[in-house]
């Protein structure tokens, strides 16, 4: 039995955020429905190639936010489309959205007229910018939201190496915020099954990604100095960073002065240990340069490998730099999990990547593969509506569902 099992989602948002947050909603055993407009659904469905099948709308994108989820294709635009959302938003106890703010009360789909009729439901709005602000109206992607709330700033090669500020390769922002989603509209679920009294949660990427600056705005918050980029080194602590090795990169994370004191040793350099520029990690921070110049020197004489085994052996944290081919054929990866085969309508097995929660108890469980666009719009409809087929076929006639 899944943890959320009873608890119903209905999800009006699209591309990322909101659907990798209702994404985990299903994978905790909630019943997902996902509205999406008919002829293009969510965004991400255009997003290939790679694709897994086009003509159902499934790319790679989409597949990576959506298994577990059932998709009902509806008119939103047209009157008896938005009442029949409302109606499900009735029988609901989340939903989550990411319309322009404002957008949805057009269609009477917004908190005060969901409240009306369902005065438990947990309504979480994703924007750019959230509901105030100077902003609020502007669209937020997370490329931008990355460049204006400071992760670019930091993120890339020193400016003085010429280094020019980069994105994160995977669009972090949305991530975090789908999962400050989820931990909101799971608190905020809490509260409505104690009291009866559901809410608004207003959450923003903007918002997301200042909060999750974390260190580096404590550092500025502390010292008032603006973080510089180190590429991937760590503003904090030294060494920690790719360094370069006899064929390659591999990743050295040396977080206390005992772990440095055995890094030393395995390099034959002890009196590095003692070395007054590098004896305490603040001491290492101030004196960076001259030490990486001296540990870069003395690991590019030996392969990747030979360091990672020796390394990790003394307890000093270290690891390859994988390519994605890499990660997917570790035994790491084996033996975790982490590759995921689902059963798609077809019969055929859809290639995805597992939820990483491991419960003792209550399994993460997989009902669905991604669905096709609208694929379970009569079956929703008759299911949790009540809907008859001759109903059905009438809408799908007018165009208001299919």
């Amino acid at each position: 039995m899944g943890l959320l099992q009873g608890v119903r989602v209905l999800d009006l948002s699209r591309v990322l955020a909101g659907p990798w947050a209702s994404q985990l909603l299903a994978d905790l055993g909630a019943e997902v429905i996902k509205i999406e407009r008919p002829g293009a659904g969510d965004d991400t469905r255009a997003w290939g190639p790679p694709w897994w099948d086009e003509a159902a709308g499934l790319s790679a994108y989409f597949l990576s936010a959506n298994r577990g989820k059932r998709s009902v294709a509806v008119d939103i635009a047209q009157a008896e489309g938005a009442a029949l959302v409302r109606d499900l938003a009735a029988r609901s106890q989340i939903l989550i959205e990411n319309f322009k703010v404002g957008a949805l009360r057009r269609y009477g789909l917004d908190w005060e007229a969901l409240r009306a009729v369902n005065p438990a439901l947990v309504y979480c709005s994703i924007t750019g910018y959230g509901q105030s602000g100077p902003n609020a109206k502007r669209a937020g992607y997370d490329a931008a939201i990355q460049a204006e709330a400071g992760l670019m700033s930091l993120t890339g090669e020193p400016a003085s190496q010429g280094g020019a500020p980069q994105k994160v390769g995977v669009a972090v922002v949305d991530l975090m915020t789908g999962m400050y989603a989820v931990a909101g509209v799971l608190a905020a679920l809490r509260h409505a099954e104690r009291t009866g009294e559901g809410q608004h949660i207003d959450l923003a990427l903007f918002d997301t990604q200042v909060a999750a600056l974390a260190n580096q705005a404590s550092n500025y918050r502390v010292s008032g100095e603006v973080p510089a980029r180190h590429g991937t080194a760590h503003p904090n602590i030294v060494p920690y960073q790719v360094m370069p090795s006899a064929d390659g990169w591999f990743m050295l994370a040396v977080g206390n002065d005992a772990q440095f004191r055995r890094l030393c040793l395995r390099l034959q350099q002890p009196e590095w240990a003692d070395d007054q520029r590098f004896a305490s990690n603040a001491q290492r921070v101030a004196n960076r340069d001259a030490l990486i110049a001296l540990l870069r020197e003395r690991l590019q004489r030996q392969p990747s490998a030979y360091w990672i085994e020796v390394l990790s052996n003394d307890g000093v944290p270290c690891g390859p730099v994988n390519d994605l081919a890499e990660v997917f054929a570790s035994a790491q990866v084996e033996a975790r999990g982490l590759r995921l085969d689902l059963m798609d309508a077809a019969g055929q097995a859809v290639p995805l990547v597992a939820n990483p929660l491991r419960f003792s108890a209550t399994p993460v469980s997989y009902p669905h593969a991604p669905p096709a666009l609208g694929g379970d719009t009569r079956a929703v409809l008759q299911s949790v509506l009540g809907l008859t087929g001759t109903e059905i076929q009438r809408l799908v006639g007018q165009g208001i569902v299919t």
